[in-house]
C-alpha cells in the first residue's frame, strides 16, 4: 500500500470520511490498489463510493459503509443537498476575480474537457479568489453541479488554469494544486461539516493563506447565478 495515500478522518456507522493524498488513484488501476481499495483493506471492511476525486486533487471523500447508505448519500449529491469547497491555486490574472462560471461541457482531445458557450445543461461553479503573493491567487470554489473536471475546465476557461495541473495546465509545480477542502451537508437529522487544510504542496504553506481561509469561514454572499 502506498504509505500515506490517505487520512482518516471521521469514522461513523453509515459513511467515513478520507483525505486522499494528492497523485492517489481514486479507483483500482495499472495494477496498483486506488484508495478506495487502500481504505477498504486497512479499516478491514466494505466502502462504497458516492462521489470521485481526480488523481492528482487531493482532499476530504465521503464514503458509504452499506449499499443502502450509498443510495441515501449519492441521492443528496444529486440533488445538491451537500455542500463541497475547493481551494486552488493558479497563476496569472483570471478575467474576473469572483463570480460564477457556467456552461456545457464537452469532450476534448487527450482525455481533456472543454468548456462550450452553450448552456443547455450547465456545469455551474461559483468562486472567490484572493491575491496571496505576486502573480498567484488562491481560489475558494464551490461546485454547483459535478462533471469530470468540472473545477480545472472552470479555472482555464477564465485564463488561469491550475497551477501544477497536468491536463490543462501550463506551469510546472510540485503538485496539482487543486484539495478537496471542505464538506458540509444533513444525513438522518445530524449536521455534519469536515475540514481539512492542505498539506502537501510548498505554495499552501504560504502565509498569506491562513489569513483567508479565516476570512472564508465566515458568512459569504456567493455570486448569484444569472
Amino acid at each position: 500500500m502506498t504509505p500515506n495515500s490517505f487520512t482518516l478522518l471521521h469514522r461513523a456507522v453509515d459513511f467515513i470520511v478520507i483525505d486522499k493524498a494528492p497523485n492517489v488513484h481514486f479507483h483500482s488501476q495499472d495494477g496498483s490498489a486506488g484508495v478506495v481499495a487502500q481504505a477498504e483493506q486497512q479499516l478491514q471492511q466494505k466502502l462504497y463510493p458516492v462521489h470521485r476525486l481526480d488523481t492528482p486533487t487531493s482532499g476530504l471523500i465521503l464514503l458509504a459503509t452499506s449499499s443502502a447508505s450509498a443510495a441515501r448519500l449519492a441521492d443528496k449529491f444529486k440533488q445538491h443537498q451537500i455542500q463541497k469547497y475547493y481551494l486552488a491555486i493558479a497563476k496569472g490574472k483570471p478575467k474576473k476575480k469572483q463570480g460564477a462560471i457556467i456552461g456545457d461541457m464537452a469532450k476534448s482531445r487527450r482525455g481533456m474537457h472543454k468548456l462550450l458557450r452553450s448552456t443547455g445543461n450547465p456545469a455551474i461553479t461559483q468562486f472567490f479568489s484572493h491575491s496571496i503573493t505576486e502573480g498567484l491567487r488562491l481560489y475558494l470554489l464551490k461546485p454547483l453541479t459535478g462533471r469530470t473536471h468540472q473545477l480545472r475546465v472552470a479555472l482555464a476557461s477564465i485564463g488561469v488554469p491550475i497551477l501544477g495541473d497536468p491536463l490543462y495546465g501550463k506551469h510546472c509545480a510540485d503538485r496539482c494544486y487543486l484539495h478537496a477542502y471542505q464538506l458540509e451537508f444533513e444525513d438522518l437529522g445530524e449536521q455534519y461539516k469536515f475540514t481539512s487544510a492542505p498539506t502537501v504542496g510548498d505554495l499552501f504553506h504560504s502565509q498569506a493563506i491562513s489569513p483567508q481561509l479565516i476570512q472564508w469561514q465566515q458568512p459569504l454572499n456567493w455570486p448569484k447565478i444569472k
